[in-house]
């Protein structure tokens, strides 16, 4: 199902980045926001002028962030897809950690998401359809040394997922999460190429996620082919939390 108009939060590298092109080439209109621009944002916008917006807002400045989605719904006159995909990982010990960090972490990924997806919702409700899908991730289901804070906002999503989908789905609105394992790309930021062997050994499917494994369950949350499934998180980690 093409044809859609699709908001990806944090869209401009790494997993929004492949998602924002995965919804592209199915032919979807695409906006999102990020801090930054980026080659692939400079990409987009000269590949597909017509179904590409990009806007530099902080997903820390929740008003702005939240107006992006006014914006779009009253540009196009709908919002069929949101993906709550901006977030930040800053690993560390907990008591090691600064008081800043801790709130900035809880910020961005627990009321930045709830502000882009309550305000979603609000113009998903007038429509009476519509997709919310947060990105999670393996560390909201399984404790992780030098991620508890990350991980608690993680499970934070799973549990706005589930309440909000309690909420929505009488106005024909699915929500559902994905919860990633350590995406090579991403998670190599933050951990050393020995650390990154070990969580593949520890997995059954012996290997880290890649972008690909991602993108096409988003798609499939996405379609009408997930018509009645609401409400859950879907783990996409090769086995290492079973």
């Amino acid at each position: 199902m093409a044809d859609r108009i699709v908001l990806i939060t944090g869209g401009s590298r790494g997993l929004g980045g492949a998602l924002v092109q995965t919804f592209l080439k199915a032919g979807d209109t695409v906006a999102t926001f990020s801090r930054s621009s980026t080659t692939l944002v400079e990409k987009c916008r000269a590949e597909y002028p017509d179904r590409y917006v990009w806007e530099s807002i902080d997903g820390l400045d929740f008003d702005k962030a939240a107006g992006f989605v006014k914006n779009m719904y009253r540009r196009f006159g709908r919002l069929d897809v949101v993906v709550n995909n901006l977030g930040t990982m800053k690993d560390g010990l907990l008591p090691m950690m600064q008081s800043e960090q801790i709130h900035e972490i809880i910020a961005l990924n627990v009321e930045c998401t709830a502000r882009i997806a309550r305000e979603a919702a609000r113009y998903m409700m007038k429509q009476g359809s519509g997709v919310i899908i947060n990105v999670s991730s393996v560390t909201g289901q399984r404790g992780f040394r030098g991620v508890a804070v990350y991980g608690a906002t993680k499970a934070a999503i799973d549990g706005l997922t589930r309440g909000l989908a309690r909420e929505l789905g009488a106005r024909g609105i699915r929500v559902n999460s994905v919860a990633p394992g350590h995406l090579e790309t991403e998670a190599g930021a933050h951990l050393e190429p020995k650390q990154l062997e070990q969580i593949a050994k520890r997995t059954p499917l012996q290997r880290l996620p890649e972008m690909a494994d991602v993108t096409p369950v988003v798609e499939f949350l996405a379609s009408p082919a997930s018509r009645f499934i609401t409400g859950q998180t879907i783990v996409i980690d090769g086995g290492l939390t079973c």
